[in-house]
């Protein structure tokens, strides 16, 4: 018997079912079936009552068995993404015909996930920039969940559930970040999550992209911004501390209106025997800014 029979021959025997308001009785197992793209797949459909012709109407994969209360669907390689398969069945009894439709889900990982900064060369401490992720070819897309990540912590997600394609597509996501010296260094990541259900394999499929490395420009800081005051007899070492973190890494002036020279020499940290009582001010800069701290030495007593 021909498929298009079957149909026609269920449009006549709508007003049948209706009166006998039996179910359909026909079960998928599985009712519902995740498969990846060209992987194989196996359904069978299980009749509960007697039934005249049994089959599966499909785009690959369709058969059909006369008296048997099982017929299977399967396919080797499953690569039709429009892939729509229906069990029906044409009863000896009310309802002479029914139909269960299989809740397929076909995906495929993405072909690639980058990431990218809308800026060349380095950031600057204070402004603001976007990172852009893009997912190539993955379906279905209402299953993904772009995770962004700062080091190993998730900053951000980006789900697609309003979307309804199920063949491979194009998305990305964007984050705007605004960095700070806590962020040199830092590595931005972005995966791509295929959540499928209890269904889905375990844990759900996951492509991530390279890291993309933060550098960034900020002015100096000193570890310890306040004043010093030491005291010291004659002859005591002194060791002046002005180590600052800054990028690009900050240069050194010291002065002091104790010593006849202006400028000493180019270091964080100055060490001396000979230091007179006075103040001594040290400046830690780069192309970004300055900062300064002093140093009082004084007697003692």
């Amino acid at each position: 018997m021909e498929r298009t029979t079957l149909r026609c021959f269920y449009i006549v025997c709508m007003f049948c079912t209706a009166l006998a308001g039996d179910s359909c009785s026909l079960e998928l197992k599985p009712a519902r079936v995740v498969v990846a793209f060209g992987e194989p797949v196996t359904v069978n459909c299980v009749a509960s009552r007697p039934v005249r012709v049994l089959g599966w109407e499909s785009a690959v994969g369709a058969t059909h068995t006369q008296n048997d209360l099982t017929v299977q669907w399967k396919v080797d390689s499953l690569i039709d993404w429009i892939e729509e398969p229906i069990c029906y069945g044409v009863f000896f009894t009310a309802p002479r015909q029914c139909e269960e439709k299989l809740n397929l889900v076909l995906y495929k990982t993405p072909d690639s996930v980058s990431i990218s900064l809308n800026h060349t060369g380095t950031m600057v401490e204070g402004k603001e920039y976007q990172l852009l992720c893009e997912v190539q070819n993955i379906a279905p897309v209402q299953y993904l969940t772009l995770r962004w990540y700062r080091g190993q912590t998730e900053v951000y997600n980006h789900s697609f559930s309003d979307l309804t394609p199920t063949t491979p597509v194009q998305v990305s996501s964007s984050l705007l970040i605004t960095p700070t010296m806590a962020d040199h260094g830092v590595q931005y990541t972005c995966a791509a999550e295929l959540d499928l259900g209890i269904d889905g394999p375990r844990p759900p499929p996951r492509v991530s992209s390279k890291p993309l490395d933060i550098t960034v420009h900020f002015s100096p800081s000193f570890s310890q911004p306040e004043d010093e005051t030491l005291e010291l007899s004659k002859g005591d070492e002194a060791s002046l501390n002005c180590t600052a973190v800054g990028s690009p890494p900050p240069s050194y002036t010291w002065s002091t209106a104790a010593l006849s020279l202006e400028k000493m020499e180019d270091q964080p940290i100055l060490t001396s025997t000979a230091l007179r009582p006075g103040t001594y001010t040290c400046t830690a800069s780069n192309i970004l800014g300055k900062k300064s701290k002093q140093f009082i030495i004084k007697p003692k007593p």
